[in-house]
Parts: C-alpha cells; structure tokens; sequence
C-alpha cells in the first residue's frame, strides 16, 4: 500500500519551491516478517522544509518516530530513498552514516543524555571535540544567548532545573550548525512551565538563526509551536495543518482516532 498524500515541502500551503532540508520519497519500513509483520510505514513521501518548524503527529503505533528514526538515518528503511539536502542517505554504510549525523544533524531526545560530570558548557562544546573541531565563538555565545543559559555554564546538570538541562541539549544540537535538528518528544519528561521554555527556545531558534527542526510529539500544546504539524495514521501521511493552534491540533488528532 502507498500513501497518495502529496506534502508541499515549504513552511506554508504552496511554498514547495526551496529544496526542502530532508526529505522521503516512497518510504517503507516492516518489522518482523509473516504474520508477525509489522508494516510501520507505506510508501511515505514528505518533504521538510529549510529555516521551518514541523511536528510529526498520530495516534499511537501511526509511524511517526519510526518516521524519524529513518530520516535522521537512526534506521534503515526497507524501501524508498531519504535524501538530506542533496545527499541521498539510504544504503549509506554505517560508517558514512555516523559522520553524516556528526556533522549535518543535530538531536534532541526526551532523555537529556547529558554527562553529569560535565559543566554546561563542556556539554554543549563536547560534540565538537569529539569531532576534532574548534568551536566558532561567535556562534557559541548566540546560541547561549538565544537559550538564555549565560549564569549557568559552569554548573554540572545536577545543578540545572529539568528545563535548564534540556536548553543545554538544545544548545549542544544548536553549536554545530547542522542543518536539521530532530527532536523526538523533547518536552516528555518536563512539567508545562520548562516545557513552554524549550519550545519557546526551538521557535526562537528556526526564526531568529533559520534552524530547521523535525519534531515528533503526542501534545497538541507543543505542535502548536511549530509552523505545520504532519500527521500519519497506519504509516502513512494523511493530512497536515498550517499554523497550528493547541485546539485545531487536537480536533485534527480526534479525527484521526488518536
């Protein structure tokens, strides 16, 4: 079975004629095999758009971060191509497919994944280190700016709120400019107030530094910050919407049983 939903790859309805940032092109993925199979996405076909903000939303099982997952080249897909800009990524060897995510995408996981025995600022320099690269200062202290974490630096995560922590996730994913940041349920694990203050900082980074963000999320408060909102049901792509407001997504969301 193939999706015949046509996404436009732009930040609003019709605006498909930038290349968009990531993008799938007949996209399946099964796991398992008989009668065990399970087909987790048929035949997508998306387009992410460049310095954008998009959600990706479904009901439970829909494929949204197996979505992810093989657009940010954590997964293999068993069918269709994924391409990052102008590079196609699928049947890259492992190899290729790490320095690819070292230097062209940045993550941002529900977990804050960060070394506790690391300050802020080491946190967010570490991915550059271990890629033998000298940070750009400049750039440094925008994104510390932007995340608003400038009295914070030298404190361990011990030391930082659950939505402190996440900023720094956020500025580690930010420090070395990649072209797309994908964020699987970033606000998961914190309350609505640090919650409100990552998202607020991921709206502020797509308008003010023309990042472009790729987020899967269940709650329709946090889709309501990003530009579009796309959303599977039974792995495929059944309809988006533009300028998303907490109730528009969630009256969407009810229709599609989710």
């Amino acid at each position: 079975m193939t999706s015949t939903f046509t996404s436009h790859a732009g930040g609003g309805p019709g605006a498909g004629a930038a290349p968009p940032a990531v993008s799938a092109t007949e996209v399946s993925k099964v796991y398992g095999s008989g009668d065990a199979a399970v087909h987790a996405l048929r035949g997508v076909t998306v387009g992410f758009a460049s310095g954008a903000f998009t959600a990706i939303m479904g009901p439970s099982g829909s494929g949204k971060s197996t979505l992810m997952h093989c657009l940010a080249g954590l997964d293999t897909v068993g069918g269709g191509r994924v391409t990052l800009g102008d590079v196609e990524i699928t049947g890259m060897s492992d190899r290729r497919l790490t320095l690819l995510r070292r230097d062209r995408v940045g993550f941002v996981f529900q977990a804050f994944n960060l070394l506790p025995t690391l300050t802020a600022e080491q946190n967010i320099l570490l991915p550059l280190q271990l890629a033998g690269r000298s940070p750009d200062r400049a750039w440094f202290d925008r994104v510390v700016e932007v995340v608003g974490l400038r009295d914070r630096l030298g404190h361990r995560p011990s030391e930082l709120s659950g939505g402190q922590q996440q900023r720094v996730a956020c500025a580690r994913a930010l420090v070395a400019r990649p072209e797309v940041i994908f964020a699987d349920e970033p606000t998961g694990n914190l309350d609505s107030a640090s919650g409100a203050e990552v998202l607020g900082f991921l709206r502020t980074s797509v308008r003010e530094m023309g990042q472009t963000i790729v987020m899967v999320t269940h709650d329709p408060a946090a889709a309501s910050y990003a530009d579009r909102v796309v959303f599977l049901r039974d792995g495929t792509i059944v309809t988006e919407l533009y300028r998303p407001t907490p109730d528009t997504v969630l009256d969407r969301l009810k229709s599609l049983g989710g």
